[in-house]
């Protein structure tokens, strides 16, 4: 062995080879951990996912433009109206069908409050094809 022997002999010099003996006993220890937990570690979520078809659109929907001035007045498609006309303009197109949406325009300097009016006009006259519309910020 390395740490010595019966022959006191002085010229005996230390063995300097590695023992491999311990590095693969280790290793081995570590390959069976891994393979027992390395299946628990992929577990799956069942998620129902929608089902999409590539048909390409072939009608054009309608749509209304919405628009809302800084100072919080209502544009029907270019037309002023009061909140009033805009809730019976929204009940017209809730009956429709196809339902034509409804694109909304606001000015950056209105009241949040007028944005969220329309918004829960509409879905209270049952709009639900809602989209809003912004200008894209040019970079200098």
């Amino acid at each position: 062995m390395a740490f010595g022997g019966f022959n006191q002999n002085n010229n005996a010099r230390p063995v300097v080879e590695i023992n491999m003996v311990p590095l693969i006993d280790v290793m081995l220890v570590l390959l069976i951990i891994f393979m027992i937990t390395a299946p628990l570690m992929t577990h799956a979520v069942k998620i129902d996912l929608p089902k999409a078809d590539s048909k390409a659109q072939t009608q054009e929907t309608r749509h209304i433009d919405l628009a809302i001035a800084a100072d919080g007045q209502f544009f029907w498609d270019t037309t002023a109206v009061n909140r009033d006309q805009l809730k019976q303009n929204l009940q017209k197109i809730a009956a429709e069908n196809p339902q034509p949406e409804l694109h909304v325009r606001a000015d950056q300097n209105v009241p949040y409050r007028k944005v969220a009016e329309a918004l829960a006009d509409s879905a209270k006259a049952g709009v639900s094809r809602i989209g809003f519309v912004s200008e894209p910020e040019v970079s200098e």
